[in-house]
C-alpha cells in the first residue's frame, strides 16, 4: 500500500508582478504556480531576468505581489516572518561583532535566554565548522567563512524554511564546491526546506531534489523537474553527481530548455 503523497510547506499560486516605472510598466512574473515540499532543496532556475530572485523577494515578504497569493504551512504570507530565513549573495554579517555573537544576535532580539541562545549558537558554528573561528570578527574570514556565518545565524533563528538567492556566487570555484556539499550536509542532519536561486546548472542538478525552471521574461512557470535520478542514494559531492546514470540527461534537458528561452527572447 502506497503512503500519502508529501504534503507541500510552501504554496505558490499564480502569482504575477508588475514594476512601474517612469516610462511604463515592466512584467516581471506571470501567473507563477509551484509547490515547495517539507525537507526539499527547491531551486529556481531560469534565463538572466527571468524573476527569479523577484520571486524569492515576495516568498521572503520583501516585496508584494500584483496578484495571486502564497502561504506557508497554510498560513497566508503578507510580509517578512520569523519563519523564513534569507541567505543573499553579499555578506551581512556585523563586523563589531565575533563569529558567535553574530550567530546570537538574531535570538537575542527574539529575547532567547542567554544560556540558550550560547548553546543553539554553537551548535550551528560547529554545523557550518567555524567552531576553531568562533571568537573572531568578519574581518578575519574569508568569503566562504562569511557566508558559513550567515547561514549559522538564519537556521539559529529555526526557520520554517531556508531561502537562498545565489548564496556562493560571490565565491571562487574551489570554495564554492565546498559550499554545496556543506549545504548538502546541513540539510540531511537538520531536515530544513530550502527553496535556493541560481543560474549554474550543475549547482542547481548538484543540490536540488526539484528544479522549478522559469521562462525568460516575463517569468512564467516552464517545466518543474524532479531529479528522479539521484533517488535512492546520497549524492555529497560533484565527483559522485557526474557519475550517476541520468546526470547527462538531465544536464541536456535544461541547456535546451536555457537555449529554448534564449532563443524566444532574442
Amino acid at each position: 500500500m502506497q503512503g500519502k503523497p508529501p504534503t507541500p510547506i510552501l504554496t505558490v499560486e499564480n502569482v504575477s508582478k508588475t514594476f512601474r516605472t517612469r516610462t511604463g510598466t515592466i512584467e516581471a512574473l506571470r501567473d507563477v504556480s509551484f509547490n515547495v515540499l517539507r525537507n526539499e532543496i527547491c531551486v529556481l532556475l531560469g534565463p538572466s531576468g527571468c524573476g527569479k530572485s523577484t520571486l524569492l523577494n515576495i516568498v521572503a515578504g520583501l516585496d508584494t505581489p500584483s496578484s495571486g497569493h502564497m502561504s506557508l504551512d497554510g498560513t497566508p504570507i503578507s510580509g517578512p516572518g520569523r519563519d523564513r530565513g534569507c541567505v543573499f549573495q553579499s555578506y551581512t554579517s556585523f563586523p563589531w561583532l565575533t563569529v558567535l555573537e553574530n550567530v546570537e544576535y538574531g535570538m537575542k532580539l527574539n529575547g532567547v535566554a542567554r544560556k540558550e541562545r550560547r548553546e543553539q549558537a554553537l551548535h550551528y558554528i560547529d554545523l557550518v565548522h567555524l567552531e576553531k573561528f568562533r571568537d573572531a570578527y568578519p574581518k578575519g574570514l574569508s568569503g566562504g567563512m562569511k557566508q558559513r556565518v550567515a547561514i549559522a545565524r538564519t537556521l539559529a533563528n529555526t526557520p520554517e524554511i531556508l531561502l537562498m538567492d545565489e548564496p556562493f556566487g560571490a565565491l571562487d570555484a574551489e570554495t564554492r564546491w565546498h559550499m554545496q556539499e556543506m549545504l548538502l550536509e546541513i540539510v540531511q542532519k537538520t531536515q530544513t526546506t530550502v527553496l535556493l536561486v541560481t543560474h549554474d546548472i550543475q549547482e542547481a542538478i548538484l543540490l536540488a531534489d526539484r528544479i522549478t525552471f522559469l521562462s525568460s521574461h516575463p517569468g512564467r512557470l516552464k517545466a518543474v523537474l524532479d531529479l528522479d535520478f539521484k533517488r535512492g542514494g546520497e549524492v555529497h559531492s560533484k565527483e559522485e553527481l557526474i557519475c550517476i546514470d541520468g546526470y547527462l540527461d538531465c544536464e541536456r534537458q535544461i541547456v535546451s530548455l536555457m537555449r529554448s528561452e534564449s532563443a524566444q527572447a532574442e
